[in-house]
């Protein structure tokens, strides 16, 4: 019976040492390997055995990227003011076997040297060009932490700081000297729309002065354009009377010619028709000497038939 326990204790114990040589690497992680206390080899993912009581893991190691949130780091810049600055650092870990045997302290090491790089940059800033030069400090830090760290198989991706803490003096003259910077372009805003307004003004009195005098010019061009046409109809019509009289006398003259009138008719019609162009109002009027002759004529006719009466008597 005892001699059963035994064997059992021992069957037991053989599985336990043979599965504790049995090992599988997860996705994303490593293994670093030592045999009698050197370095054997790095397991990657899958299932691996090892020798037991010779070798041993000496590190399992996260090949993920991962983030670091450093507390505040008291900082100098080149004017003297001291302010508190956190960073946030992405770092993953590329070589396994340097970093179980490079520093004894990775995540350390690496707050450490982002704490100094970070005082040694910001000591050749000033103030202002500190709060306004963040992405100039977080390459500026990327390169140094990523080249410090390369031994320790350690890649840098990416360095961000996560708060800038001035004193509170510094924090409210800022707050005074923003509130100044905004009432001043709130006034240069003011008098910018001030001018602009007196401006547009000025151009909307002077497009309607330009607007009047157009319409004016417009105006007077119409009228003479007006008075022109009426002109042009005043002179048509009277053009059109006196060819309507025209008319008028030659068919007047072509029916007493066909009616048969003699020489003395044709004089007399001359003379019904010089008499209607003085109309009382011709100063001078000039009489061909045929009529001149036929008038006198007429007249010697005149004094005949009044002669004869007389002497009838």
């Amino acid at each position: 019976m005892g001699g059963i326990i035994v064997l059992l204790v021992v069957i037991v114990l053989v599985l336990w040492i043979l599965a504790s040589c049995i090992r599988i690497v997860p996705q994303a992680y490593a293994v670093v390997l030592e045999r009698l206390g050197a370095y054997k080899a790095t397991w990657g993912t899958g299932i691996h055995f090892k020798v037991p009581f010779i070798e041993r893991v000496a590190r399992r190691v996260n090949l993920k990227e991962q983030v670091v949130d450093f507390p505040p780091q008291p900082v100098i810049t080149k004017d003297n003011v001291t302010m508190q600055i956190d960073t946030v650092v992405f770092f993953q870990i590329t070589d396994p076997k340097l970093y179980a045997y490079g520093v004894e302290n990775p995540i350390m090491a690496i707050e450490n040297l982002s704490a100094t790089t970070l005082r040694n940059i910001i000591g050749d800033m000033e103030l202002d060009e500190t709060l306004t030069s963040r992405e100039v400090i977080n390459t500026r830090m990327r390169a140094s932490l990523d080249e410090a760290t390369d031994p320790w198989g350690i890649k840098v991706n990416r360095v961000e700081l996560k708060n800038i803490i001035p004193p509170a003096a510094i924090q409210d003259a800022m707050e005074k000297q923003m509130k100044a910077e905004r009432e001043r372009r709130e006034a240069i805003l003011k008098a910018e729309g001030e001018k602009r307004s007196t401006i547009l003004v000025a151009e909307g009195k002077k497009q309607s002065a330009i607007l009047d005098a157009e319409a004016e010019k417009q105006a007077a061009i119409l009228h003479a354009e007006a008075q022109k046409e009426r002109m042009i109809k005043e002179a048509e019509g009277q053009a059109q009377a006196v060819l309507k009289v025209q008319q008028a006398t030659a068919e007047g003259l072509r029916m007493i010619k066909e009616a048969g009138a003699d020489e003395s008719v044709l004089t007399l019609k001359s003379l019904e028709a010089l008499t209607k162009v003085a109309d009382g109002k011709a100063t001078k009027i000039i009489i061909p000497s045929e009529i001149q002759g036929i008038a006198g004529l007429a007249t010697s006719l005149k004094e005949i038939m009044t002669d004869k009466p007389a002497e009838q008597k």
